[in-house]
């Protein structure tokens, strides 16, 4: 991913959310969702992100039509806690998000992006490679089950315009 390519992500990224948690979150929420908003954030944060952080993104016709972000395992039940001394190289990864533009989910770009992110990972020394994701959202857990994720047993939520939104966390060892 390059600076350039940041509106095309948070495209990818509004419109994914907007289609796979309708139901799941608050729709008023998912309807002010703003492209040029995520867009700005991003932009903010790209230029500051870890070099441990690795943006992909799919291109098909040379447009971007899917974003995957992987990094450090953030968990502290996985991360060194405060105070202690981090291994030299994180050991546990993260798959941070993983969007394919609505229209082309099924035909392979998840799973390509997938891949990217987990040899990425295996290129860091990640050992094991966690995801989260929001519970309901079924077609999300099938696609990570059948790559080989289970859930760990870990379950946090957060706070939507005043909902609860549960999500579940999955593991992967990619030793």
């Amino acid at each position: 991913m390059t600076e350039a390519d940041i509106e095309a992500v948070s495209a990818v990224r509004v419109h994914g959310w907007q289609r796979a948690y309708r139901g799941l979150m608050p729709q008023a929420y998912l309807d002010a969702m703003s492209v040029a908003a995520d867009a700005e954030r991003r932009r903010s944060w790209f230029g500051r992100r870890s070099p441990e952080v690795s943006d992909l993104v799919a291109e098909r016709d040379g447009e971007v039509v899917g974003w995957a972000c992987v990094g450090p395992a953030r968990d502290p039940d996985i991360a060194p806690a405060a105070g202690e001394l981090p291994a030299p190289r994180p050991t546990a990864g993260e798959l941070l998000a993983l969007y394919v533009a609505p229209g082309l989910i099924g035909t392979g770009i998840g799973r390509a992006l997938l891949s990217a992110g987990t040899t990425r990972a295996r290129a860091s020394g990640f050992h094991t490679l966690y995801l989260w994701v929001v519970r309901g959202n079924s077609r999300a857990q099938r696609f990570y089950e059948r790559a080989g994720f289970v859930p760990d047993g870990a379950e946090e939520a957060y706070e939507v315009d005043g909902s609860s939104v549960p999500e579940l966390r999955y593991r992967r060892c990619l030793a």
